[in-house]
């Protein structure tokens, strides 16, 4: 058995201030085309949301609540935070495991559900940070998926609870179940579990909750608008519930584990003025953030890869 000595969580990241927004989606890019007019969109989201992400906050919220469960039911790891397009970058952060003297690092992605896009690009991101590094950087095991694991399922129920219970108590009974994830291109979509992961993950949430159906929508797609990506897009999906009768929709954004601008602005603000444009009710779960049961899922899945 590998003796860990260290556990390195890894995010998206996100600008903290409005002059790190373009700077941040030249990272995200990274040489990449984009039309002007979408990044000029994109730039318009952050401003509408007050001009930062609070992705980077909350990561490291769920760092410092995991260390505090890992000091207090072990494994005993210093617990540090790499993020792919913003600081502090995965490199920067492999350095100081490198000067801390880290050899070997438990790896946590921060996305339940698998693909190219979310983690295969993460783990070559590492890979090359490492690479950068002269081969001298902490090795990093990466834990096991856990879209299903029973915390998971709990924390995005109670977030779904706590949303529905916004609604008046009389139509709560009514509402429709709309699951959301962030849409990727059916080519890629093929060849990765990511949808067989986000179905089998609604599925338990909504038994969790009670509901006899549920839906599940896509969002914030981006790129070639030519090239086929996964749908229904959430907008498309309100109007036709709305249609078959949905006084108001719950809508729970399984496929991220921390509020930020595909959430705040793709959801909270395009879809839910499609839903009031149409009559309907529209309340948006919280993802998991830092919720305890998550936390506890972090270190249940460090724990077990780590072993006795």
């Amino acid at each position: 058995m590998v003796p860990f000595d260290a556990v390195l969580l890894i995010a998206f990241g996100g600008p903290t201030a409005m002059d790190e927004v373009r700077p941040f989606l030249a990272n995200v890019l990274r040489g990449r085309s984009a039309p002007p007019e979408r990044v000029e969109a994109v730039v318009h989201h952050y401003e509408v949301i007050g001009g930062r992400s609070p992705l980077n906050e909350l990561t490291l919220r769920q760092a410092d609540a995991l260390r505090v469960v890992l000091d207090r039911d072990g494994p005993r790891l210093p617990v540090y935070v790499g993020m792919r397009n913003w600081h502090p970058y995965l490199g920067e952060t492999l350095a100081a495991m490198q000067h801390a003297g880290v050899r070997n690092a438990v790896g946590v992605i921060l996305a339940a559900q698998q693909s190219d896009a979310g983690w295969e690009r993460y783990k070559r991101d590492v890979a090359e940070a490492r690479e950068a590094l002269h081969g001298d950087a902490p090795a990093v095991d990466f834990v096991p998926g856990w879209h299903a694991h029973p915390l998971l399922i709990d924390a995005v129920a109670d977030q779904a609870r706590r949303a529905l219970a916004s609604l008046p108590a009389a139509r709560r009974a009514a509402a429709r179940l709309v699951f959301t994830a962030h849409s990727i291109p059916t080519a890629q979509a093929a060849t990765s579990t990511y949808e067989a992961q986000l179905a089998e993950g609604a599925a338990l949430v909504a038994a969790r909750l009670g509901f006899d159906t549920h839906v599940l929508a896509y969002q914030s797609r981006s790129g070639n608008p030519r090239e086929p990506w996964l749908g229904p897009d959430i907008a498309e999906t309100v109007r036709d519930q709305a249609a078959g009768g949905a006084r108001d929709l719950l809508v729970v954004p399984i496929g991220f584990v921390c509020d930020h601008v595909e959430v705040l602005y793709d959801l909270d603000i395009e879809a839910r003025q499609v839903a009031e444009r149409l009559g309907v009710g529209f309340a948006r779960a919280a993802t998991v953030n830092d919720h305890p049961s998550f936390i506890r899922m972090l270190a249940a899945v460090i724990r077990s890869h780590v072993g006795p």
